[in-house]
């Protein structure tokens, strides 16, 4: 029998990160990214579908992946252009506000899909997944993998910035939840994609006629759960925070890392019990709390270690 894998697919990105006006760290990160890194330091067969420039910058995320257990053979890397970087600047609540530096080819994307099997988990999200640039391959590879019975966990991950573009998007953002298995998104997101905010809203009149599981978290408040066989509503446990740049990332890796754990294929998903939705949903919580302690992107090596074993 085949070991089942996670594809991520997103950009990827350098992050410079400020506190008090200065730089601190610069990390490599992206929002599939961030929660790949992460499963594949907890020792899960991890690929990334993404691109770099064939700079320093994409020759140092290119390393970080490979020393992370990342499969990096689906990486497109170009010559016409220069990866990614964005300055994040901590405010006082450790939360971050983002200016990105961006220069990309005209022709992108240009890597060889990887193959999928039954059940193998895909993660996607953010603007990435949106964007026009680079919507016909995706959607080329989005469809290869609903054929193939993938489970697709969609994390929204839709910024203020590109609220402007909601309208435009829509007919897009429909196909990817039709697409998906479990969409996730913050209070936040739902609101900057569709100017709602109550998560109960947003499954029933958006989300729930395309997918039928649907998460929202909402920073330190409640997270909650939507699904055919469960309603539930989880409180999230106060910490101190250091940074919360990859919280919601590593909370999806901690999900995917569920539902590896419990087994769950795609036609699982709908019939999950509230012990395992329960259980899943604690390892979301687990990854994106251990990941706010520190000015990382992804759970610890050390962490990763201890908790893979538990």
């Amino acid at each position: 029998m085949t070991m089942r894998k996670v594809i991520g697919i997103g950009e990827t990105i350098l992050d410079i990160v400020f506190k008090n006006e200065q730089p601190t760290a610069a990390i490599p990160g992206g929002s599939a990214f961030n929660g790949i890194i992460s499963l594949g330091r907890l020792g899960l067969p991890v690929t990334m579908i993404t691109e770099i420039g064939n700079d320093k910058v994409g020759g140092i995320i290119r390393r970080f992946m490979v020393e992370n257990g990342v499969d990096d053979s689906c990486v497109c890397m170009y010559e016409d252009g220069r990866t990614a970087i964005s300055l994040a600047y901590l405010n006082e609540r450790n939360d971050a506000e983002y200016t990105f530096y961006k220069d990309y080819p005209k022709a992108r994307l240009d890597v060889e899909w990887p193959k999928v099997n039954k059940d193998d988990i895909v993660v996607m999200g953010s603007y990435f997944v949106l964007n026009p640039a680079l919507r016909d391959k995706v959607k080329e590879f989005l469809d290869y993998a609903v054929k193939q019975e993938a489970l697709i966990y969609y994390d929204i991950n839709f910024r203020a910035s590109h609220a402007s573009e909601a309208i435009k998007l829509h007919a897009t953002i429909l196909e990817n939840f039709e697409a998906a298995t479990i969409v996730r998104g913050s209070t936040e997101d739902f609101n900057n994609m569709f100017g709602i905010s109550d998560p109960e809203k947003v499954y029933k009149q958006k989300v729930s006629f395309y997918c039928k599981q649907m998460l929202c978290t909402d920073a330190e408040g409640k997270i909650r759960l939507f699904s055919p066989s469960v309603t539930k509503d989880y409180t999230v446990k106060k910490i101190k925070t250091v940074s919360t740049i990859g919280a919601g990332d590593n909370f999806n890796a901690g999900i995917v890392f569920g539902l590896m754990r419990e087994g769950v294929g795609k036609n699982d998903v709908a019939t999950l019990s509230e012990e395992q939705w329960s259980r899943i949903i604690a390892h979301g919580q687990a990854l994106a709390a251990e990941v706010c302690q520190s000015v990382e992107n992804s759970i610890s090596k050390e962490f990763a270690k201890h908790y893979g074993r538990k």
